[in-house]
């Protein structure tokens, strides 16, 4: 099997099966009070050889020995700030617009900048033979982030039922993306997204740098090995990686359940699911969608790409110097000079309401690494 790794620069209780709904035929520049203005690596075995007399290099005559201490302690933390209506990213924001609290204890920001990156992602699909109507949704849903990719995009395609495929590696060739999506075929009807998630998680780790995750499905889990917890501490465990949720099947059922034909099992089922799909996404800072209609979809993509190539690292060291492995809390706010919530606002100086998305959290560092 493939794997995927390259080096680029570039509560829930695990649900019981259940079955899904029939198919449906018919179906700017800061402000004085600080707001911001949007514009339109074998060990040899031989014995070592002896040291030389004089060392290679040596500091000038009557210079004493300096000391080279790196600072590895340092947190940084991406961030997106989007307009809600339009999905824009607001720029223009400094170090000291950005309150960090780690553990309800307020941080000091010593650095705040934007990157603009191309995307390194895995779509992850759902492709199960239980729907056809949740299987439209989904290809709908990769063509149409399909279409929104760039050159220097690297995607990898894997799909999931009882068990996962890789149907291409990261690669930035469209045509070979076009092809593993074209050549998706219907599996077993089994939705293992735990171990789907847990094993795209493990694999990612093996990219360097920020990498994302488009998991298009329905949420639901039907028969993993592994359950919801089991999943939630690996995402906490796996730093840099975003997950970008899309759920599948919404239409199908709000019609099916408009006329009165799901259960009460399936509907808690179906309830659970979306909950599980937001978490992922809010656990990792990125965003969760439930389209109803395929024209929301390029909407959908275009705040996802928004927030993939645009974001805010912030840096800081963290007052809890402890190297002990912990999980910390973040909640990450905007303020002014004065620490007040900051004030963003349009060309007529009409104040916008904007939403600013990070992780819930990041894993401490232990000692030994």
């Amino acid at each position: 099997m493939a794997v995927l790794a390259m080096s680029t620069g570039a509560a829930c209780a695990q649900s019981a099966p259940a079955t899904p709904p029939p198919v449906v035929d018919e179906g700017g520049p800061a402000t004085d009070n600080g707001g911001i203005v949007i514009p339109k690596k074998k060990q040899d075995e031989q014995p070592l050889p002896p040291a030389p007399a004089e060392p290679v290099t040596k500091n000038p005559a009557g210079l004493p020995p300096v000391t080279v201490r790196v600072d590895t302690s340092l947190v940084n933390v991406d961030v997106s700030v989007l307009v809600d209506k339009t999905k824009q990213f607001v720029p223009n924001l400094k170090p000291e617009n950005f309150a960090v609290y780690e553990d309800g204890v307020r941080q000091t920001v010593r650095d705040a900048k934007i990157t603009q990156t191309p995307i390194t992602a895995v779509m992850l699909l759902e492709f199960a033979a239980n729907s056809w109507v949740f299987i439209q949704d989904m290809q709908n849903a990769s063509q149409a982030f399909f279409d929104q990719l760039r050159p220097d995009d690297y995607i990898a395609v894997m799909t999931y039922a009882m068990r996962t495929e890789i149907l291409t590696d990261f690669t930035n060739d469209r045509r070979t993306v076009a092809e593993a999506l074209s050549s998706l075929q219907p599996m077993m009807s089994d939705t293992n997204l735990y171990d789907a998630l847990y094993e795209t998680l493990d694999r990612m780790a093996r990219v360097e740098g920020r990498k994302d995750i488009i998991l298009i499905a329905s949420g639901r889990d039907t028969f993993s090995r592994l359950n919801f917890d089991q999943v939630m501490a690996k995402i906490k465990a796996t730093p840099n990686v975003t997950i970008y949720t899309v759920s599948t099947g919404q239409l199908a059922r709000e019609i099916v359940d408009g006329r009165g034909q799901m259960g009460p099992i399936t509907r808690l089922t179906y309830m659970q699911a979306d909950s599980q799909m937001k978490t992922f996404a809010q656990m990792t800072g990125g965003q969760s969608f439930q389209p109803l209609f395929q024209g929301a979809l390029p909407d959908v993509f275009k705040a996802i790409n928004e927030q993939m190539r645009s974001e805010y690292v912030l840096t800081y060291k963290p007052t809890n110097s402890a190297r002990d492995g912990s999980y910390r809390k973040l909640r990450v706010e905007l303020v002014d000079g004065e620490g007040h919530p900051l004030v963003i606002a349009d060309e007529r100086n009409r104040p916008l309401k904007y939403s600013v998305i990070a992780r819930e959290g990041y894993t401490a560092k232990r000692a030994v690494e």
